[in-house]
């Protein structure tokens, strides 16, 4: 295979294999043009690629997430917006990039190889000679509209994430930490200010600079032909040649041949304000410069000590500070692979007031642990835990080993020797020989003796509204300046450029493009088994069967078996809440956050909370407590094990010990509570509803961003958590307070654990005795069914393990329906329309608007064929809403969703500076294509449904996917097993009436004030315009303060307790969401549960 290079122009620089993954790892150059390629051998459906290039700047232009974008608008020989993705589309594929701050990346990801090989030419010349028109760039990047006001695709992103409190935290840090010439002190996303006078000459200079064969490194993992794969490359390079710069022309390669990081000599602390008018809690973030990213030991090294500062609950600085002082909600770490890594800790949700004494006391710990001796048992585990981490993440995702190869090809030695590290997770063995010095003596190194940089970040609702009033001022000026003539020219020139933008691409073009034989996807094949109760869902006959029926001891508990070739166990307790009360539901997310961080009972004996969380790393892979969201029910709860295969029943066994043997200890539960309490003016801010404590680990796994996406990770998902907010008054609205999702809304955690905590001191036995209920409600036979995903070829015992669960329960009990999301909506849910509302945020720039309609409640419903090909077709990349709405600047994006689970459909808007204006945009396309007013492409029809095809795929993309995804469907949707191959045959046989028809009566009522309900969250500066254009449309829409929405499920307040903080803001404490018994969602009633 990898011979197939002596034919080409590609040279193979090394291939070789892992101890410690199945996957082969071969690079290639090419002797034209110096392109690198790193090909990732793995088995499975999927072949994705991902196009880096090393980019450098030393501005905050944002010409390189700009140039990104505008790479996608057209190629030399494809000079039309959209062709790439319109054949991507066809071919099973997407195509996304992202900017970080060091490299731009680009992405195809396909279903199969052919689909693959399709489209990598045309994408390649996309990258290295894309059009940069100056139309292109207006429309894309910044322009000022015709009513005065800035937009832009690029515009409206970083408009979204400029002021949010992780981005002037981290740009801070970055200009503190690097001096004016080293490019990671920049903003590469682009400033506003910036971005608003940003000239297509300087991105297009920018491209000849950075963009050159010889600095891009293509990644490809899957299954890979390389022969066709260097044919095809070499094929592309030859029609190149005469367009890019000659091979041999110098080239100084970026970050390594440019001014290095100088060392850190001293520390520096600084306060940075952000706007927020809950001003009660903030954040530290704490910087350190860390070994070479190319010194596997070193880096090794690091990861081992950051989990054993920070790792868990019985980590040093988790326990201490988050545990035990109670003085920050949580410790998080993150790296930044380079010559100087960065170490970054965070601690969130700390009391203002106590900014600089947390960060003080912070330091005293770690410089306490590096000058006593370390728990060296408890290293040794972090070592072993970190090594098996690393193998279960090879096999979980696609990607993992994505971010290594980058960082070798923007770090690492040319000759790949850098990059042969990964052969091994050799460096661990090593660091099992390191004794307490050495591991002291890095500690002091890199951290407690290490100069720093320390962001105290403060919320400042005096900063809030001088940046809405600057802002208004800007463009009160603006307006000013233009004129009536001046506003009348940018509207025209903005026609203008759409219009160039939006030439029709020739139908030869498209047809060229066959759509690939859907026989060429590889799927994943599982072979399901059942035992227990779980037969009664019909036989099976197959070897696996015969396997689990050898041990069947008659055991009764439900436990459905997906045999795939893993190396690991995957072992998931799907437990019902239907018998919690629906009183008690508040109480879940302190029950479900103390789960695995509680002392528990073992032979008379209390074994306490950290030696359980220390006992449990050693024992497994992972493990954790949530919602079935990701297996199509979220109002069952999961608890999940991945164990190696010789640990299966001993992580049955923790399963036992954790539902029937753990305590409710008032220490642990008053410390979890107020943990969670002083999250809430963070997740306001942020939108999240759930704590998410994962490690970044050497290899990290990171979701791919959306395209367009850039600045770090920690900020792309800082802003999409703010537009969660909005599907958390969404849920408050269309939820009953049965639903289990409601109940751990942040809307509801702001009153409701304000008062456990003051019940926990006056009445805590009553608590304690409460979760006990909690635990006996959900602890019963009935309730439980098993998921068990292993090669059952390998697996001693699959059923009878399950001994020690099933001898703690009443089998007698007959099991009950799982419980439905369905079931659990409110009067509102259940008939949306009629309620809408716009939810001012201070710390947001930028606005989001979620609407909901009824839609299908079951996958067997006959209009679902039809649903899906008219969402794929609207919501396709380069489609029609894209066209209509991010095309134009509206917004960064909008999209519909399917929710089976509630039976209904959602539509949203994402980041805009006007959600109303693309909400209009959207209904009127959705209206013309229902009326027949816009025809039906053939040919984009036949991409929307190679996009129904992709989803199939990305559903079964790793071995533990697959097995989720048969369980879903046979057991949480009542699906046969062969449903995909069924729903496929009628996706293909939908015609274009029974889509016009399903567009009429399904989708058009999502944007239908009578048939959708409606939420709005924007910058408070957008307020009234929003409130004007929703108005007109037809909706009653109220302006509330989130407060509005909050719920304390009756639990009211003791005497003398504030509630200040959660009221609305006016004092209008009259005005408040209430449920009139039935869940019908009223206003202005007394004496409500709401």
């Amino acid at each position: 295979m990898p011979s197939m290079a002596l034919r080409t122009r590609f040279k193979t620089l090394q291939s070789f294999g892992m101890d410690w993954s199945p996957s082969v790892v071969t690079q290639y150059e090419s002797e034209r043009t110096g392109m690198r390629v790193v090909v990732v051998d793995q088995k499975g459906p999927k072949v994705l690629g991902f196009f880096a290039l090393a980019t450098e700047i030393h501005d905050d232009s944002g010409a390189p997430h700009t140039l990104e974008h505008l790479c996608f608008m057209g190629s030399k020989n494809y000079q039309y917006k959209g062709v790439l993705d319109k054949l991507a589309t066809r071919a099973y594929s997407n195509t996304n990039a992202w900017t970080a701050t060091d490299h731009t990346a680009y992405t195809l990801d396909s279903a199969g190889w052919e689909s693959f090989a399709q489209i990598l030419p045309v994408y390649l010349e996309h990258v290295i000679l894309p059009t940069l028109t100056d139309a292109g760039c207006y429309t894309e990047v910044h322009h000022v509209d015709g009513t005065g006001n800035d937009a832009g695709v690029v515009y409206s992103e970083m408009q979204g994430v400029q002021n949010t409190q992780g981005e002037l935290m981290e740009l801070r840090s970055k200009r503190l930490l690097y001096p004016q010439g080293v490019g990671f002190r920049y903003e590469t996303g682009g400033m506003m200010e910036q971005l608003r006078v940003l000239t297509a000459d300087r991105i297009r200079q920018f491209h000849s600079d950075m963009y050159q064969p010889k600095n891009l490194c293509l990644i490809i993992v899957g299954e890979v032909d390389h022969g066709d794969l260097l044919k095809k490359l070499g094929d592309f390079e030859s029609t190149i040649v005469q367009d890019i710069p000659p091979p041999d022309a110098p080239f100084k390669r970026p970050w390594t041949d440019s001014a290095q990081t100088p060392p850190l000599k001293n520390s520096s602390v600084e306060t940075v304000e952000f706007p927020e008018d809950d001003e009660s809690s903030g954040e530290i973030m704490i910087t350190f410069l860390g070994p070479d990213c190319n010194d596997s030991l070193q880096i090794g090294a690091l990861n081992v000590l950051l989990t054993y500062l920070a790792g868990s609950s019985a980590s040093v600085l988790e326990n201490t500070l988050v545990e035990k002082e109670q003085v920050a909600s949580a410790v998080y770490y993150s790296t930044e692979f380079r010559p100087d890594t960065v170490i970054q800790f965070s601690l969130s949700s700390v009391d203002t007031d106590k900014l600089s004494e947390v960060h003080k006391r912070f330091f005293e710990v770690v410089k306490q642990a590096s000058s006593r001796n370390l728990d060296m048992d408890y290293m040794l585990d972090c070592i072993r835990r970190q090594r098996r981490v690393l193998k279960a993440s090879a096999e979980a995702s696609g990607s993992f080993f994505t971010d290594p190869i980058i960082t070798d090809f923007l770090f690492g030695a040319r000759d790949g020797s850098d990059l042969r590290d990964l052969a091994s997770l050799g460096e661990y063995d090593l660091l099992e020989t390191w004794n307490d010095a050495q591991w002291r003596q890095y500690l002091k190194k890199w951290i407690s003796e290490a100069p720093h940089i320390t962001i105290l970040g403060k919320p400042s609702a005096k900063l809030s509204k001088k940046l809405k009033a600057e802002e208004e001022a800007r463009v009160a000026a603006q307006k000013e300046r233009l004129g009536e003539e001046g506003l009348k020219e940018m509207e025209k020139k903005l026609a203008q450029a759409m219009a160039e933008n939006d030439r029709e691409i020739p139908r030869e073009i498209l047809e060229r493009f066959k759509v690939p034989d859907p026989s060429s996807i590889h799927f994943i094949d599982t072979i399901t088994a059942r035992s227990g109760v779980a037969r009664k869902m019909g036989p099976l006959d197959n070897p696996i069967q015969k396997l689990v029926d050898k041990d069947d001891t008659d055991l009764p508990l439900f436990i459905h078996f997906e045999h795939t070739q893993t190396n690991f166990v995957h072992i998931n307790l799907i437990i019902g809440t239907g018998a919690i009360p629906a009183k008690l539901m508040p109480l879940l997310p302190v029950y479900i956050d103390n789960f695995f961080s509680t002392p528990i009972s073992r032979n008379g004996e209390t074994i306490e909370f950290e030696k359980v969380i220390i006992e449990l790393e050693k024992d497994t892979v992972r493990y954790s407590i949530e919602s079935a969201s990701s297996l199509g029910n979220p109002e069952v709860l999961r608890i999940q094990f991945q164990v190696e295969i010789e640990k299966y029943e001993t992580a049955i066994r923790w399963l036992r010990t954790m539902l029937w043997d753990s305590i409710f200890d008032l220490t642990r539960l008053k410390a979890t509570t107020a943990r969670l309490l002083s999250d809430v003016p963070e997740e306001k801010r942020s939108g999240t509803n759930v704590r998410s404590p994962s490690p970044r680990r050497r290899i990290n796994i990171s979701s791919i961003p959306q395209k367009g996406d850039s600045l770090d990770y920690s900020t792309i998902e800082r802003d999409r958590e703010e537009y969660l907010m909005a599907y958390a008054v969404e849920m408050m609205i269309h939820t009953s307070q049965e639903s289990i999702t409601r109940a751990r809304s942040t809307l509801v955690k702001a009153l409701y654990l304000k008062r456990v905590k003051r019940l926990l001191e006056d009445q805590p036995q009553t608590i304690v005795s409460q979760f006990s209920e909690i635990r006996a409600s959900l602890c019963q036979f009935s309730n439980l069914r098993v998921l068990v995903i292993a090669n059952l070829e390998k697996l001693s015992n699959p059923v009878s393990s399950w001994k020690h669960l099933v001898d703690s329960l009443d089998t007698s009990q007959p099991l009950k329906p799982l419980d439905s999301r369905l079931a659990r909506l409110s009067e509102a849910g259940r008939n949306p329309g009629g309620l809408a509302y716009i939810v001012p945020l201070a710390t947001i720039d930028s606005s989001f608007a979620l609407s909901v309609a009824k839609g299908p409640e079951t996958l067997e419903d006959p209009r679902v064929p039809s649903l899906m090909v008219a969402l794929s077709y609207l919501d396709a990349v380069e489609g029609p809403l894209w066209n209509a709405v991010r095309g134009t600047g509206l917004a960064y994006g909008t999209g519909f969703t399917r929710h089976i689970e509630s039976g209904q459909i959602s539509f949203n808007v994402y980041r805009s500076p006007d959600a109303f204006k693309a909400f209009a945009t959207s209904k009127k396309v959705v209206e013309d294509f229902a009326s027949g007013v816009t025809a039906f492409d053939a040919l984009a029809l036949e991409g929307a449904i190679s996009s129904i095809v992709l989803g199939f795929a990305d559903g079964q993309a790793t071995m533990k996917s697959a097995g989720q995804g048969s369980f879903t469907r046979q057991v949480i949707r009542g699906l046969p097993s062969d449903w995909i191959d069924v729903i496929l045959k009628r996706v293909r046989d939908v015609t274009v009436e029974e889509i016009k028809d399903v567009m009429r009566k399904m989708v058009l009522p999502v944007f239908v004030a009578e048939t959708a309900g409606l939420v709005v969250t924007c910058a408070p500066i957008m307020e009234e315009q929003l409130l004007n254009g929703f108005t007109e449309q037809g909706f009653n829409i109220k302006v509330k303060p989130l407060a509005f929405f909050q719920d304390d499920y009756g639990l009211k307040p003791g005497d003398g307790e504030d509630d200040a903080d959660d009221v609305d803001e006016e004092g209008d404490e009259d005005d408040e969401m209430t449920d009139d018994g039935e869940g019908e969602v009223t206003e202005g009633t007394e004496d409500s549960d709401a």
